[in-house]
């Protein structure tokens, strides 16, 4: 994988905010707040914290159901497991492509370029629940009204980001339904920029609509943001029992925000495994509701490390049951050979 200057980028703010976060509290009394954690709460969480990823699997089968019908959901969590752990140990974010990579190294029913694009669609699933829940949380008495975030209301971060997230779903609803017109915008311009392109690009974008398929099925977007929510409120959980195993006594509505916080934070460039702004937001995070700084980093650390481990070891471990090398998804995140067209994405619909 190429190691660029927004990986260096990425390295540093992690490592600046991770300085800064525990720059203001005693490192002694975090660690003593560790120690003294629920073992017992501390298992569960981990227990939750893992059991979010087979979900995202299960999510995946229904995303790429109107590609190949009925996928084993076996290959498609160990791709998930996979791509989790490259996240975490990988700069470049290249826990995607080597999710959708493994898949396609299991099964020929699904190109690379059709696994990737459903995962655009996973992750705007993502987006979607994740500030549905966030907003809802505010409306909890709990919650502590007129509190800043970096100067900024939070009213204001939540409208900068369902502007955002609204402009991802116009753009993913232009391509399923109007590929047509979509594919000869980009024909007229490669042509004029890069003519050696346009080929390869316009099969990669016809393989791109097909993995979209799910968003063109009332009923299959229903069930996939049936399995988006059950994910991010089994995740708020685990956050919420982590609360409990340092003595943290916040309502649930703070796991859901503080799990809408982290999600728009970790879109910064960091480190692998998003360490330092993971524990920066978190910290920041539980201090609106008026949680002690030391207690809310020993949180922090505490529920990243729980969690980090399980998905991690098991994606080690099905990288290298299946035999895969680091450089293959690498080139794999470059090139996307012709032959890789999904199933019924030859041509484009009209339009």
């Amino acid at each position: 994988m190429k190691f660029g200057w927004r990986n260096a980028l990425g390295i540093l703010l992690s490592v600046a905010l991770l300085v800064w976060t525990l720059h203001n509290v005693d490192l002694g009394r975090v660690m003593e707040n560790l120690a003294r954690a629920n073992p017992l709460l501390i298992l569960a969480t981990a227990v939750a914290g893992t059991l979010i990823f087979p979900l995202r699997a299960r999510r995946w089968q229904t995303i790429l159901d109107p590609i190949a019908q009925r996928l084993p959901f076996g290959m498609l969590w160990r791709a998930t497991a996979i791509g989790m752990m490259a996240n975490n140990l990988v700069p470049a974010r290249a826990g995607e492509v080597a999710r959708a990579y493994a898949l396609t190294r299991e099964t020929p029913r699904v190109g690379f370029s059709a696994a990737f694009a459903s995962l655009a669609v996973d992750r705007a699933f993502d987006a979607f629940v994740v500030l549905l829940l966030m907003v809802l949380a505010l409306f909890d008495s709990a919650f502590p009204k007129g509190r800043l975030i970096a100067g900024e209301p939070i009213s204001r971060w939540l409208g900068s980001g369902a502007v955002l997230l609204a402009a991802v779903v116009a753009v993913l609803y232009l391509i399923v339904f109007f590929p047509g017109r979509m594919i000869r915008m980009y024909e007229l311009l490669a042509r004029r920029i890069a003519p050696r392109y346009e080929e390869r690009g316009r099969e990669a974008l016809l393989a791109f609509a097909g993995g979209l398929s799910v968003l063109r099925h009332p009923w299959h977007f229903l069930a996939v943001l049936w399995w988006a929510l059950a994910h991010w409120l089994l995740n708020a959980f685990a956050f919420w029992i982590g609360f409990r195993a340092v003595g943290i006594h916040a309502p649930f509505s703070a796991a859901l925000v503080l799990q809408g916080l982290i999600a728009i934070g970790v879109a910064l460039p960091s480190a692998p495994g998003f360490f330092g702004i993971f524990e920066y937001i978190g910290q920041q995070g539980l201090t609106l509701y008026g949680v002690d700084p030391t207690r809310a980093t020993a949180w922090a650390i505490g529920f990243h490390i729980a969690t980090f481990i399980p998905i991690t070891v098991m994606g080690i471990y099905y990288f290298g049951r299946l035999g895969l090398h680091f450089k293959e998804i690498g080139q794999a995140s470059g090139t996307q050979p012709r032959d890789e067209a999904a199933p019924g994405a030859a041509e484009p619909p009209p339009g």
